[in-house]
């Protein structure tokens, strides 16, 4: 099956109007696979051919597939690839929307007659199978979930993970939240929490937030009041941000009651603009790409 060039506005609709779709019937859609029954094991973030995670907004939609076709495999081909190493997609089945954005650079000619470069931006949509839609692969694509391990373990890689990152966590109070003129993050105790991995789930959330600090991404969609769209974007990227997090941690939280009611705010937002989307899985990866460079700047440091 062939790449095809599809119109861009068109790739904005489609994804856009799924994810509508599921936010108003309540669903957020990145968080659905964590409370999913076909999975034994930890999530992680879907899988290309190679090993490589997909990244942004073919997280959410590789994600929404998983949990809506029930598949317990995180790995995904083409066509071609699933050929390329002697295997075959079975009759009948249909392959899931993946995109693939870029830019190139085209010569043209100025007023002056001297050429210029001008880079062009384009999108183009692919179809990926899952591992379980496809015969003859080697061994090594087969799902094989591990057992669930001891919260506690999880919970030590964690900790190490947000304290790499040099973030300061304070608790006390009963609201969890971040605080940019004091550049602190704000947690209930652990023991308010119903379980690890919801304490561990809130910190990434809040984590996220953290990368928006103008010394850091600065990340300003313009907020000014609470609930307005700048204060909906910048929560939805955060919404997402933890969701990409636990999936590279391997926790898996249920919903959080309190954001539910952020689900109107997204909405609208979703309804008025068909690329947010799109931009709020970017900021979320590149907070992503961001806490995970300061792993390996601590690890650097430790060794020095």
């Amino acid at each position: 099956m062939t790449t095809s060039t599809i119109d861009r506005k068109d790739v904005y609709t489609r994804v856009t109007e799924r994810i509508i779709a599921d936010l108003e019937q309540g669903i957020r859609p990145w968080l659905k696979p964590w409370n999913a029954g076909n999975t034994e094991g930890r999530i992680t973030r879907p899988l290309h051919h190679n090993g490589t995670p997909y990244q942004g907004i073919n997280i959410l939609l590789i994600l929404g597939e998983t949990i809506a076709k029930g598949y317990a495999a995180n790995t995904w081909m083409t066509y071609k690839q699933a050929e390329t190493i002697g295997a075959q997609v079975r009759k009948g089945e249909h392959g899931s929307l993946v995109v693939y954005a870029d830019r190139i650079t085209k010569t043209e000619a100025g007023d002056n007659g001297v050429a210029i470069e001008r880079e062009i931006p384009f999108m183009k949509a692919y179809t990926v199978f899952n591992v379980e839609q496809i015969d003859g692969l080697p061994a090594r694509y087969q799902p094989n979930p591990e057992t669930k391990g001891e919260p506690l373990q999880l919970i030590e890689n964690t900790e190490r993970f947000f304290a790499a990152t040099g973030a300061t966590f304070r608790h006390g109070g009963g609201r969890a939240y971040y605080a940019p003129a004091a550049d602190i993050i704000q947690l209930p105790a652990p023991e308010a929490f119903k379980d690890a991995e919801s304490y561990a789930a809130t910190k990434a959330h809040e984590l996220t937030h953290w990368t928006k600090h103008p010394s850091r991404l600065e990340r300003d969609f313009g907020r000014q009041r609470f609930g307005d769209e700048g204060y909906a974007r910048e929560e939805l990227v955060a919404e997402l941000g933890a969701a990409f997090l636990c999936a590279d941690l391997g926790i898996t939280p249920a919903p959080r009651e309190d954001h539910a009611a952020y689900i109107g705010h997204w909405l609208k937002v979703l309804q008025n603009d068909k690329r947010a989307i799109f931009h709020a899985a970017a900021h979320a990866q590149r907070a992503l790409d961001y806490l995970h460079r300061l792993q390996a700047a601590e690890v650097e440091r430790m060794a020095a």
